[in-house]
Order: structure tokens, then C-alpha cells, then sequence
């Protein structure tokens, strides 16, 4: 069963407001800027590119048979449209209650029985996310390299916190930036900004790895040098700008960021 994180194409044109929020908080400058080369000494990592949701999905389909590839999709497109909207408005809630009010609309759409049962536990589901297979491998390389890690992510505190145990990554990263502590999802400037400040460096010492094409579009709009991980195969955005390098996976981040290969 599919399990897109990305956007369907026919949601372009909210993608194109949230995209143009950005632009519109960058100079005229920033948006020009072309990504110095150099070393990276950090990695600011969307969520997705180290956690695996497919199990998550998996169990929409065992809970309602014949009906979770279209509930998936619903859930997934209203959860990122909600974060956007609410960005876009000011009006803010957190990734884990946007998550569960875009499974209630998609239950209600599909027309199934969503009880509180089964609410719980999908949405338990992203709080034991294990890492995808290269992960762990790609990670250490990175780290005996020196480069140092962090996530900068929509998903809450806690959700980040216990997904690492789960995917028994604890200690391998070194801060957690969620969304929550500016208010607003990305790819809003200040979402990005976090590293920055986080780490205590210059813009481009730090690389992005985006999961999603619209995240990493976002990234290297406000500057960063990006990296896509396109797990699933998909065209490069229809956007101005482009990652800078587009992999699989984590082992390509590897030497991307190392300059390795």
C-alpha cells in the first residue's frame, strides 16, 4: 500500500502559498543566494528521512480492509495542509493534534468507523517508528567524520524522543528542533532558522536532508545546501529552487556531506 509523504500534484497550489511565504520573508538576496562549498560540519535531518512510517500505514489497512490506501492519502494530503494553513493563519497547534484532526476528517470523508480504539493506536504508531535499514550505518560514518546531527522537524519533542528510542538511535543526535518552539511548520524561514542558532553556525555549514521534495525545496530557498533522500522515487519539484544532491538514501548523504566519492 502506498504511504506518500510527499504531496499528490493536484495540491500544488496550497504547496505554492506555503512556498511563497518563504520567499516573501527572504531578501531578494537570500533568495539568490547560491550555497557556498565547503565543509559541513552539521546535519539538520527531517524526520522521515530517519523513521520509517510504512508500518503506521500498514495498520489502517488491517483496521479498515479495502479502504486504507484511500484513507492514507486523505490523512496524509490534510495533514500537511492543516500545518501550512495554520501557519499561514497564526493560528498554531501542535504536529501530534494536527495529525490526529487529519485522521478524524479522513475517517469521516472515507466514511469509517474510527473509534477511540483505533485512533489510539495509529497514532501510537508514531511514537515507535523504527530507523529505515541504512540508517544506523550512515549515521556512524557521519558522526566519525565529526559532523554533528540534529533533527529539525515538525514532529513535537516528544514524538522525535520516542521514535529515537524505539529505533534505538538514543545519544546520536544532538538537539531536537521542533516546529513548536517557533510556532510554525516548515517551510516557514523561522522553522529553518532553528539550526542556525541551534548549532551556533554560519548558514552554509550546515546541509538539510529533506524527505519530503517540498521540505527540501524549502531548505534551499532559505539558503541551506540540501539534500533529498527521495526514498520513493519521486520527479524533483516543479519549484525554483532545487537540492543541491538527490540520493536514496542515507549513504549518499554520507558523501554528500563528506565529500567522499
Amino acid at each position: 500500500m502506498p504511504s506518500s509523504f510527499d504531496m499528490p500534484l493536484d495540491r500544488r497550489r496550497l504547496l505554492g502559498l506555503a512556498s511563497g511565504a518563504v520567499a516573501a520573508a527572504l531578501s531578494p538576496t537570500a533568495r539568490a543566494e547560491t550555497v557556498m562549498q565547503g565543509e559541513v560540519k552539521a546535519i539538520a535531518f527531517d524526520g522521515f528521512v530517519i523513521f520509517d512510517p510504512k508500518p503506521v500505514f500498514a495498520r489502517v489497512e488491517d483496521f479498515f480492509p479495502g479502504k486504507g490506501e484511500a484513507l492514507v492519502a486523505l490523512w496524509r494530503t490534510r495533514q500537511f495542509e492543516y500545518c501550512w494553513l495554520r501557519t499561514l493563519t497564526g493560528n498554531y497547534a501542535d504536529f501530534w493534534t494536527v495529525t490526529e484532526e487529519a485522521l478524524a476528517f479522513a475517517a469521516a470523508a472515507v466514511k469509517v468507523d474510527l473509534t477511540a480504539e483505533r485512533r489510539d493506536r495509529l497514532m501510537q504508531g508514531f511514537l515507535e517508528m523504527k530507523a529505515h535499514p541504512d540508517v544506523k550505518p550512515g549515521l556512524d560514518a557521519l558522526r566519525a567524520a565529526g559532523i554533528r546531527l540534529a533533527f529539525l522537524s515538525n514532529l513535537t519533542e516528544n514524538m522525535l524522543a520516542s521514535a529515537i528510542a524505539s529505533a534505538g538511535l538514543d545519544g546520536t543526535f544532538e538537539q531536537l528542533f521542533s516546529t513548536d518552539r517557533v510556532r510554525a511548520y516548515k517551510p516557514d524561514p523561522r522553522a529553518y532558522r532553528m539550526a542556525i542558532d541551534g548549532f551556533g553556525l554560519r548558514k552554509e555549514e550546515i546541509a538539510f536532508a529533506a524527505f519530503g521534495g517540498w521540505d527540501a525545496n524549502g531548505a534551499r530557498s532559505f539558503g541551506y545546501r540540501t539534500y533529498w533522500a527521495n526514498r520513493q522515487g519521486l520527479p524533483v519539484e516543479e519549484l525554483d529552487a532545487k537540492p543541491d544532491a538527490i540520493g536514496n538514501g542515507v549513504a549518499e548523504l554520507v558523501r554528500f556531506a563528506t565529500g567522499a566519492g
